[in-house]
C-alpha cells in the first residue's frame, strides 16, 4: 500500500490506463491548435466553438474521475461546471464578449485550482508534479486576468486559452508516460519478487 491506501493491484490498474492520458493530452494539443488558428469574425462562431470545447473538457474531466480514486468528487464537480458553461455558451451565442469572457475566465480559473490541488496531492508519486503546479498557477493568473479585465479583445483571450490547452496537453502526455513507466517498474519488481 502507498500513502493514499492504494494497493499494488490498484497502481497496476491505473498504469494500464496510461494511454487515456496520452489520448487526452493529444486532444488538448489539437484543441489548442484549433483555438490558436481559429477565425474570430463573429461572437456566434466563437460561442459555439467554446461551448463545444467546454463540453468536451467536462467529459474529459468525467473520464479522469473514472480513472482516479482520490479527489474524484472534484473532477466530477469540475466536469459539471464545464458542461454547464458549455451549454450556456451554446444557448446564448449572440451574447456580448463580456459574458463569454467571464465564462472563459472562470473556467480557466477553476482549471488552475484543480491542477494546483492535483499537483500537491500527487507530489510523492509524480516526479513532474511541479509542471502541473506551474500550469495551475498560470491558469489562475490567466483566469483572474480574464475575469478582471473583460474589456480586452477576444483574440488575446483566445490565445491565452489556446496556450493553456497546449500546456494541459503537454502535462497529460508527461503524466501518461510517467504512468506507463510506473507500470513497467511495478511489473519488474513483481517479476523479481517471484
Amino acid at each position: 500500500m502507498n500513502r493514499f491506501g492504494e494497493t499494488t493491484d490498484e497502481i497496476e490498474e491505473a498504469s494500464r490506463h496510461w494511454w487515456t492520458f496520452l489520448v487526452l493530452g493529444i486532444l488538448w494539443i489539437l484543441f489548442a491548435f484549433v483555438v490558436l488558428s481559429f477565425d474570430y469574425d463573429t461572437v456566434w462562431a466563437i460561442s459555439i466553438f467554446f461551448g463545444l470545447g467546454f463540453i468536451v473538457g467536462g467529459c474529459a474531466s468525467f473520464m479522469m474521475a473514472a480513472q482516479v480514486r482520490s479527489w474524484r468528487w472534484l473532477h466530477v464537480l469540475f466536469g459539471v461546471i464545464a458542461i454547464l458553461a458549455g451549454i450556456v455558451a451554446l444557448v446564448w451565442p449572440g451574447q456580448t464578449f463580456l459574458v463569454l469572457a467571464a465564462i472563459i475566465g472562470w473556467f480557466v480559473l477553476l482549471a488552475g485550482v484543480l491542477d494546483m490541488i492535483t499537483a500537491f496531492v500527487t507530489k510523492e508519486e509524480n516526479d513532474l508534479w511541479w509542471l502541473q503546479l506551474i500550469l495551475g498557477i498560470a491558469q489562475i493568473l490567466i483566469g483572474f486576468w480574464a475575469v478582471g479585465y473583460t474589456g480586452r479583445s477576444i483574440a488575446l483571450l483566445v490565445i491565452w486559452v489556446g496556450a493553456s490547452a497546449l500546456a494541459r496537453g503537454i502535462s497529460n502526455i508527461f503524466l501518461a508516460f510517467g504512468l506507463h513507466n510506473a507500470g513497467k517498474q511495478l511489473r519488474k519488481r513483481m517479476v523479481v519478487a517471484t
